[in-house]
């Protein structure tokens, strides 16, 4: 089994941290490869960040689509999924759907981990769209009196805030530049932490081990 993360943007830092988490996930059982979008900003932020890697993200699906059995968007965002989806027979699977999906699994409300003030409404959003938000516990960011913090120890109080303020028992890592801090964090909170990125190779093995895809009876085209 071969599987392609497309990571939607350009950081070539990010990519390699992925593809490191990948690899060790798999641990031999399949092959993973991370390949960063050319074209793309160095970080999706925004709507237009979104838009500005959709051509690199194509260019990527259609070239290697012969060579791998799945792929999986590594953007919590989940940005140009459905036209993903749209454009393969194959298994396509985001980091942001994956992850709160599973959430829902393992407790009863979820708490979202983002970077910044600006991406909750648009985390909102999504997990609209996916029609989760009466699981949802809290979208919670670092705040201001955190800013001389290690980035892990932001995370860590951020969701330490999120347990005891708003009733979440299940933590999700709300970016792919997250990836490798899961399983550090969950030691310390004693709840589960959700890497979207494991979570996404959880899923898109399955799919691919129990030979189902993407129906494109109505949707998807």
């Amino acid at each position: 089994m071969k599987l392609l993360i497309i990571n939607p943007n350009s950081d070539k830092q990010m990519t390699q941290a992925i593809s490191t988490s990948a690899t060790q996930f798999s641990d031999g059982d399949f092959e993973v490869d991370c390949l960063f979008t050319p074209g793309a900003p160095l970080f999706i932020d925004t709507y237009h960040d979104t838009a500005m890697a959709l051509p690199g993200m194509v260019e990527l699906l259609k070239k290697h689509e012969a060579d791998y059995d799945a792929f999986i968007v590594a953007c919590h965002c989940d940005p140009n999924l459905d036209l993903m989806k749209e454009l393969t027979n194959k298994p396509m699977v985001g980091i942001g759907e994956a992850s709160m999906k599973m959430a829902t699994m393992l407790g009863h409300r979820f708490s979202v981990i983002s970077t910044d003030s600006r991406s909750v409404p648009n985390k909102e959003a999504l997990i609209r769209s996916y029609h989760l938000q009466d699981l949802l516990a809290s979208v919670k960011f670092p705040v201001a009196a955190l800013e001389n913090r290690s980035d892990e120890e932001k995370y860590l109080l951020t969701a330490q805030a999120a347990i005891e303020q708003d009733m979440a028992e299940v933590i999700v890592l709300g970016c792919a530049g997250m990836t490798g801090l899961d399983k550090r964090l969950e030691k310390k909170l004693g709840v589960p932490v959700l890497d979207g990125v494991v979570c996404a190779l959880i899923i898109a093995t399955g799919l691919v081990k129990y030979q189902v895809s993407i129906s494109k009876i109505r949707r998807y085209r």
